[in-house]
């Protein structure tokens, strides 16, 4: 393991409470995490107070207006004092700390490799059938070089994960992925079913828009289809 490698955890959030809570309960227990950082993108409640009461060691940013994923990340990425980055989604249920531990070890370990995806074994079947488990997962370890070179590039909305594979593809990265048994809340659940329907089709709307029909089955055909050595 190079000990240099050092690892902070980038996480942005949209009046998430007490899941964002549930994540950090988990995130501040793994010694290989030497930094984290909280990124408010502009919600309504207090979650902001709340982490800030509860880990004053968590560097929590505060941003006036909603920028969006990917403006958030950018933002969060400024105070990133790491090589490595894990990419964290604030909605994250059944986190298990032993399967974190394992994927920032594996990272560490395997110099050569460039991303790791945690991929979302236990996501919907719906997700899985365009590899939506490992394609649009959030969260991923990753060189804060090229999550700096990505976020130069103009990507809005939700499409941050296209964009990372995208540049990744292009440059000809070692991505390997690494199961994973945590899931994400799915919007429906948290906005209603209409509310959380509409969020959705934005969301493969962006994608789309980003990507490209042909990109985004190229992706689903090649991208990340090898696991990365682990123990």
């Amino acid at each position: 393991m190079n000990p240099k490698r050092g690892v902070s955890c980038l996480i942005p959030f949209y009046n998430e409470g007490e899941r964002i809570a549930a994540v950090l309960e988990v995130v501040t227990q793994v010694s290989a995490i030497d930094q984290i950082v909280c990124v408010d993108d502009g919600s309504a409640d207090d979650t902001f107070r709340m982490i800030r009461a509860k880990w004053p060691a968590i560097t929590v940013l505060r941003l006036p207006q909603n920028e969006g994923k990917a403006g958030a990340i950018s933002r969060g990425l400024e105070r990133v004092e790491n090589e490595l980055v894990l990419l964290m989604d604030a909605d994250l249920q059944d986190l298990n700390k032993r399967e974190l531990e394992a994927a920032i070890r594996a990272m560490q370990e395997n110099d050569q490799v460039d991303m790791l995806i945690l991929r979302r074994v236990n996501a919907a079947w719906f997700v899985k059938m365009n590899r939506g488990d490992v394609l649009l997962s959030g969260e991923r370890i990753m060189k804060k070089q090229d999550l700096k070179a990505i976020l130069a590039r103009p990507v809005n909305g939700f499409q941050l994960e296209m964009a990372i594979n995208e540049y990744m593809q292009e440059h000809h990265k070692d991505v390997r992925w690494m199961p994973w048994s945590a899931t994400n809340t799915y919007k429906m659940a948290k906005r209603g079913p209409v509310k959380g329907m509409i969020k959705d089709f934005r969301m493969y709307a962006d994608i789309i828009q980003y990507a490209g029909v042909f990109s985004f089955a190229r992706q689903i055909a090649s991208f990340a289809r090898k696991p990365i050595n682990w123990r």
